[in-house]
């Protein structure tokens, strides 16, 4: 994949930055050097406050940030092809998977502008007590301050746009710190957002060492939320070290499906196989752990096990390519790692191609307590195991620390309702594979997976502090 590299620098202040010192992109899948970015430090993520906090001392009216935001929008759909195409360099996502990503920001974009222009308070009955009767109140929603955001490799682009457009929306100013190895889309989205408008400081992008950056954001008291996405060791420390801070945690998850014996076996087979798989299951709640009625189970591998194998393993910039690179040689050394400790039977994969890209891998009835079965695989990885009851199956997929999304395959409405009622998940979808995500949507998890609910309406009054107001009529 011949990729021209590019250069990129911080934006800071309103002002694009170089700092002496460069973080290298190099693609995941050729090891190419496909881009480099001015690398900061402590120095750059203070100033990078100080901006945020003078840019909300003029707060923007709601009606002007909602005009950036849908003209970022619509660069983004200008820019559709570019867009895609610096996600497959930098983070070797395939390029079906990338202009889908790129088409999702899009609508996330839109949708944060929709809650700028609605976000409002609420009338407070006074008179529905004696203490208040006379008075009229109401409550505002006000920005809760600037925000730290930090965003991962996988969705370089979209989950960016989670952070900064609900942000925007609810009138913060942000500091965003994207992934080392991903940070070409979010400094390409910050060049459209200052095009569409933004007034200077409003949006603050930094790269370099998470210690670093990191520890800024924390100490610092002018931040007063911190947003990130990513593992849930790291998630969790961070919330400890700044209990005074809102703190938003989507983490990750080992996706559970379960497929009832009633179950459309086909249609099941092909969502399953293809969400499994995409981005070399490179997201959190790519499907990971499929629990499969005894009854069925047969039929189901009979059926499932050739849509994998006819999966495209390649080239991400490669049109037809389905499944491509893990980010990188570690990921990849451990995920290998992680299947020979199995326990299970290997039905298909569990080796590399020739250009090292591990080969979707499917494992029957793995050990209960290896890695594949309880910890988040973050690879091309699934396991198939049978069940004789429905609470089986629950219990089975309730069985790690993980709740971001699950999902189950059944006709009869009560048995799919019975298993949302009983998944311990922050969503659960019904024939549909729980890998998918509409952005309007309420999104997170429970127990280790997080703390939040991301999808601009949600995230907006997470974003937001109710401030109550009483008049004296």
């Amino acid at each position: 994949m011949a990729v021209t590299a590019i250069e990129k620098r911080l934006l800071v202040g309103g002002e694009w930055i170089e700092t002496g010192d460069w973080v290298e992109v190099r693609s995941p899948y050729s090891g190419e050097v496909v881009g480099r970015v001015a690398k900061a430090g402590r120095d750059e993520t203070r100033r990078a406050i100080d901006a945020a906090e003078a840019a909300m001392r003029e707060p923007l009216p709601a009606h002007k940030r909602a005009q950036v935001l849908v003209r970022v929008a619509g660069y983004l759909g200008r820019r559709h092809d570019e867009v895609a195409r610096t996600i497959c360099a930098e983070a070797g996502k395939p390029m079906k998977a990338a202009r889908v990503e790129a088409t999702r920001a899009m609508s996330t974009y839109t949708m944060a502008a929709v809650e700028a222009r609605k976000l409002a308070g609420e009338m407070v009955p006074m008179d529905a007590s004696q203490a208040g009767e006379g008075k009229l109140a109401f409550t505002l929603r006000v920005p809760i301050g600037v925000v730290g955001a930090i965003s991962p490799f996988n969705f370089p682009l979209n989950l960016v746009a989670h952070k900064i457009a609900p942000a925007l929306a609810a009138g913060c100013a942000v500091v965003l710190k994207p992934a080392a190895q991903t940070p070409l889309s979010a400094v390409l989205l910050a060049e459209l957002e200052t095009e569409a408008g933004l007034p200077p400081g409003w949006l603050n992008v930094i790269v370099g060492p998470s210690s670093e950056i990191g520890d800024v954001l924390v100490e610092d008291d002018r931040v007063a939320a911190l947003t990130f996405t990513g593992s849930s060791s790291v998630g969790w420390g961070l919330r400890e070290r700044a209990p005074r801070k809102h703190v938003a945690l989507e983490l990750g998850n080992a996706t559970p499906v379960i497929v009832e014996a009633d179950a459309d076996l086909d249609d099941a087979a092909a969502r399953l196989a293809g969400n499994a798989f995409s981005f070399a299951g490179q997201s959190c709640i790519s499907v990971q752990r499929i629990y499969v009625h005894r009854d069925a189970y047969d039929a189901f591998v009979e059926r499932f096990l050739p849509k994998v194998e006819a999966l495209n393993v390649g080239d991400p910039a490669d049109e037809e390519t389905d499944v491509g690179p893990t980010i990188d040689d570690g990921a990849r050394e451990r995920i290998l790692a992680w299947i020979a400790a199995s326990g299970g039977e290997l039905l298909t994969g569990g080796e590399t191609t020739d250009e090292g890209l591990i080969r979707p891998t499917v494992i029957a009835h793995p050990q209960p307590d290896s890695k594949v079965a309880c910890e988040e695989v973050f690879g091309p990885v699934c396991t198939i195991t049978a069940y004789d009851s429905l609470d089986e199956a629950i219990a089975l997929a309730n069985g790690t620390r993980y709740g971001l999304q699950a999902g189950i395959f059944s006709t009869n409405v009560k048995t799919a309702l019975h298993a949302a009622q009983g998944l311990e998940f922050g969503g659960v979808t019904v024939n549909e594979a729980p890998t998918f995500r509409a952005d309007q949507m309420p999104y997170g998890g429970v127990k280790d997976s997080g703390n939040t609910r991301e999808g601009p309406a949600y995230a907006v009054r997470e974003l937001t502090t109710e401030r109550l107001v009483v008049l004296q009529v």
